[in-house]
């Protein structure tokens, strides 16, 4: 009979740091769960079985490590830090004994599906504040088995990866993201429940992937450019903002009346589906 796995707590995650020399640093986005009411609420949002392979970034010292072996076939953990990827066996290995971890040190960042074990099927993990919409859009772009996810961001980033279209917050995070998946806000988790306590709130974001999402046959890197030109002058309008895009505002209007959408419009008025008429129109222009 498989034992029952012990979580961290607070006297465990700062015993562990002890251990390490550990020195959390900003860098690194290092601020370490230790609460495990919260943890296991995170689990239990990911929706994650014993069918699932997990992939989780950035474990840390293992505090969700730990509740994710309890709920799912496998984990692979992809930790930046080779001091705390050296680490993580033994705690697994303490702490939630019988139960499949595996450990790769790299940046998720530069993560290829070659650098994996296994295909993971989600994606669970405490992200790093300063990388966290980066690693998302990645993971997604160079996992196509990555079916559904939840993450642990800062507040504001939360807000702006499962906006819609009219919301303050919608922005090139939200449309990129909504090219791969449907995403939600999935609860707000409090500063104290991390050591160190951070100076922002944090939030968890849940998305499932798109079989065939709206814009996909278009290719990702051609819808991505056209969202990228719309925000960053977002308050323009696409007319404007698209300009440099499509060589001119003639050729911008040109493209836009071609997608049926109005060139007075502003970008964060738009859903994914829009940005992907447009790069498929600038891809074929209307001639005389």
């Amino acid at each position: 009979m498989t034992e029952p796995v012990r979580l961290l707590g607070a006297s465990d995650v700062r015993a562990l740091a002890a251990e390490l020399d550990l020195r959390p640093t900003k860098r690194l986005g290092q601020n370490f769960v230790h609460d495990a009411n919260t943890v296991r609420r995170i689990v239990r949002r990911a929706d994650v079985g014993p069918d699932d392979v997990v992939l989780e970034v950035g474990p840390g010292l293992g505090s969700l490590t730990l509740p994710l072996l309890e709920a799912s076939a496998t984990v692979v953990a992809v930790e930046i830090d080779p001091v705390l990827a050296g680490r993580l066996p033994a705690t697994a290995a303490e702490r939630a004994p019988g139960r499949d971890l595996r450990v790769v040190t790299g940046d998720a960042l530069r993560l290829a599906p070659g650098d994996l074990p296994v295909a993971p099927t989600a994606l669970v993990a405490n992200l790093p504040y300063n990388v966290a919409v980066p690693v998302v859009l990645h993971l997604l772009a160079v996992l196509p088995g990555l079916h559904r996810g939840l993450v642990m961001v800062q507040a504001e980033v939360a807000e702006r990866l499962a906006a819609r279209p009219g919301e303050r917050a919608y922005g090139a995070p939200s449309a990129k993201l909504a090219w791969y998946a449907d995403a939600r806000r999935a609860g707000p988790v409090p500063r104290a429940v991390f050591w160190p306590v951070p100076g922002v709130d944090s939030g968890l974001v849940a998305f499932t992937r798109h079989p065939a999402g709206p814009g996909t046959d278009v290719p990702r890197e051609d819808v991505f450019a056209v969202v990228d030109a719309a925000f960053a002058q977002r308050r323009k309008s696409l007319r404007a903002a698209l300009a440099g895009w499509a060589g001119s505002p003639p050729a911008a209007e040109t493209a836009l009346r071609a997608a049926g959408v109005d060139p007075g419009a502003r970008g964060e008025s738009l859903d994914v589906a829009a940005f992907a008429a447009i790069a498929r129109a600038g891809r074929h222009p209307v001639t005389a």
